[in-house]
């Protein structure tokens, strides 16, 4: 059966991941929009990673945004790309089956993006995520379901220059000590300049 709403309408294969709810996965896809219309910069191409069938990277392309998007299930892809094919009004999409565990995406891909969003399995995106924190993407947005890996692989971006900007939890997981969390980074130009030495 197909899930999702309007532009992100697709039917992914079986076993492939899904989020909790259909409210849940509209959440998580309105925080998404929100931070990439937001700042000064423009916004135009968005790295989709751990995608899944591609509820952000439909959405998004729909919104006039290229995406790249990279998932290590290949039958994933093949949703997302069917989808694709089958709609109308997207802008550009790449999509490549491609583990971010032992193959991550590395600086030049990074850098030749306005924005990263990443969702990965509750194990977080470690080494992903060491590659984007020495990446000059300026927005990054979290999206997690694991609070303790979040809080490592945000604290990751931070050391990398990023800045925290608001984390956002999204409560989909009734009667369950679980939740999810949005977190918004964006990096931060760095402060050069003379040290300054106190007269004698």
């Amino acid at each position: 059966p197909a899930v999702g709403e309007g532009p992100a309408r697709r039917v992914p294969s079986p076993g492939s991941f899904l989020q909790a709810t259909q409210a849940g996965e509209a959440t998580l896809t309105a925080l998404v929009l929100e931070a990439m219309d937001e700042g000064k910069a423009k916004v135009r191409r968005v790295g989709d990673l751990f995608c899944g069938s591609g509820p952000f990277a439909l959405t998004l392309a729909a919104g006039a945004r290229e995406v790249h998007a990279a998932d290590g299930e290949a039958a994933a892809i093949t949703a997302l790309t069917r989808a694709y094919r089958a709609g109308a009004g997207y802008a550009r999409i790449t999509a490549e089956a491609r583990d971010l565990f032992r193959r991550p995406l590395l600086g030049p891909e990074l850098d030749a993006l306005d924005a990263v969003v990443f969702d990965p399995p509750r194990a977080g995106a470690e080494a992903q995520v060491r590659r984007i924190a020495e990446s000059k993407v300026p927005l990054v947005v979290a999206v997690a379901c694991d609070p303790g890996t979040f809080a490592r692989d945000a604290a990751t971006l931070i050391a990398g220059g990023y800045r925290l900007e608001r984390v956002t939890p999204v409560d989909q997981f009734a009667w369950s000590a679980h939740v999810e969390l949005v977190g918004v980074f964006r990096k931060q130009a760095k402060v050069t300049g003379r040290t300054l030495r106190r007269p004698r």
